[in-house]
């Protein structure tokens, strides 16, 4: 590429190799003619008179795309898929008269966008399923490490790393659901004609409705297509774009919560990401780790949450059969929907294998704010020792406030748990049993647990293929 001309980073820095090639002039192109090839070959099997040389030269023609020569001809022609029917014409002239034989130009181009859309839908799901497997680790290893719960971003209860861990994973788990929904459910446009009633393949076959039917099922079979649309215009209705954006969208979503979540915790120094022995992290302050993948994940995602509004806003304006005005848009929107979900995916499978918790640091935390979440429990136990309840809390509040006072105002740690040893009112209790971080976590190893066995596993078992994924990033 030139360093003189923009280049889209989604292609140079951010997705994959192949998600980019399946988004490629040559991948596209090269679908177009598979397409052309299927439709002569089922006109063939149903009666018209197309001859086996012709399918053959079609074949042999398939990959040799002359994009300038193509080029050429829609200069001339101000028209892209006759440009490369010309361009396909020339070189397999004994097949140029049957060519896109009844078919318009949305035959081509919209059967081609959805077999694309399907292949990135696969991707998609592969991604997803490593991204699921690779958070479940984390959650597993860390499913008893109490931490500091948050709501507000204020200390509330005790939770566990993985625990929240499978907060994370179960939103996506949410986004495989809609995405093989999604793949299941994807039609393909079929052979509709130019105003969607099939009229030039009704006079291809000299009125025979049932051979009409037979080519629209068995070009889609074809390309292993169980349905086609039952009812179109020109074109597939382009609702099934803004489906397919929303749930890339939805990835974007849950990947923009995760990465949240990391800077967060980044900023508490209780989880890092991954941070490579010669990084840099600031150019001016050589010690910082910024949490430069997560923040790169948020920016990805709210690239993608962007997009799903221009596709709705395109579904919504068709006009009546056809209009063009959905052309240009749709190749930015959906090519770059699935190429900035790719780099999201790449980055949850880089990141989480990787990420390091700081259990020292996240105990401190705990440390400093437990004995304030336990004097309940302190209390009760207090009273079953045979201490009076309102005394009790009486003393709990004037040692509570003198701590916190402390902290506060002169940065100190919290000593709450020694002033309450040193008062004679609780010599009959087990403060240090009391103050056990694990009896403050609820079930949440055993939500871990249990989140693990019914949501994750049916995953890995399904696509065990898929699992242990670890992918490079362009940092």
């Amino acid at each position: 590429m030139s360093a003189h001309v923009y280049e889209n980073p989604l292609i140079t820095r951010y997705a994959t190799r192949p998600m980019a090639e399946l988004w490629s002039s040559h991948r596209r192109i090269s679908t177009w003619r598979r397409l052309w090839i299927a439709l002569a070959e089922v006109e063939r099997e149903l009666g018209l008179n197309i001859g086996e040389d012709q399918i053959l030269e079609l074949k042999a023609h398939a990959e040799s795309i002359d994009f300038e020569r193509a080029a050429y001809h829609e200069k001339r022609l101000r028209h892209d898929v006759m440009a490369h029917v010309h361009a396909y014409g020339e070189v397999a002239p004994k097949a140029k008269a049957i060519i896109h034989l009844g078919a318009t130009s949305c035959f081509v181009t919209d059967n081609a966008d959805l077999i694309l859309i399907r292949e990135a839908l696969h991707h998609v799901r592969a991604g997803l399923v490593g991204a699921i497997d690779a958070l479940a680790q984390f959650a597993e290893r860390w499913s008893q490490l109490p931490c500091l719960g948050y709501t507000h971003f204020q200390p509330a209860q005790l939770v566990t790393v993985g625990k929240r861990a499978t907060l994370w994973c179960q939103e996506l788990l949410l986004d495989l659901q809609d995405i093989e929904h999604r793949i299941e459910r994807i039609p393909f446009l079929g052979v509709k004609g130019t105003t969607g009633t099939q009229a030039s393949f009704l006079a291809l076959f000299d009125g025979d409705h049932a051979r009409v039917e037979e080519l629209d099922r068995r070009v889609a079979a074809a390309f292993g297509f169980a349905q086609t649309v039952p009812v179109s215009g020109q074109t597939y209705t382009r609702k099934i774009d803004t489906q397919v954006v929303s749930a890339l969208s939805g990835i974007a979503e849950s990947a923009h919560r995760f990465g949240s979540d990391l800077r967060l915790l980044a900023h508490e120094r209780e989880v890092e990401e991954p941070f490579e022995s010669e990084q840099i992290g600031s150019s001016a302050m050589a010690y910082k780790r910024n949490p430069m993948r997560a923040e790169r994940m948020c920016s990805l995602a709210r690239f993608v949450m962007a997009l799903h509004s221009p596709t709705a806003q395109t579904a919504a304006t068709q006009w009546l059969e056809r209009t063009l005005d959905d052309s240009a848009i749709r190749r930015l929107t959906i090519p770059q929907a699935f190429l900035g979900v790719d780099a999201i995916l790449n980055l949850y499978l880089n990141m989480v294998p990787g990420l390091i918790v700081n259990k020292a640091v996240v105990a401190q935390h705990v440390d400093q704010e437990l004995p304030f979440m336990a004097t309940e429990n302190l209390m009760m136990a207090a009273v079953r020792a045979g201490g009076d309840r309102q005394e009790l809390h009486e003393r709990i509040r004037v040692h509570s406030l003198a701590a916190r006072r402390q902290m506060v105002e002169q940065g100190l740690p919290n000593d709450l748990t020694e002033r309450l040893a040193k008062d004679p009112i609780f010599s009959g209790v087990d403060l240090e049993s009391v103050f056990q971080p694990a009896n403050f976590v609820g079930r949440s190893p055993e939500q871990v647990k249990d989140f693990l066995a019914s949501e994750v596993e049916p995953i890995r078992e399904k696509y065990p293929q898929l699992l242990g994924q670890t992918r490079d990033v362009h940092v």
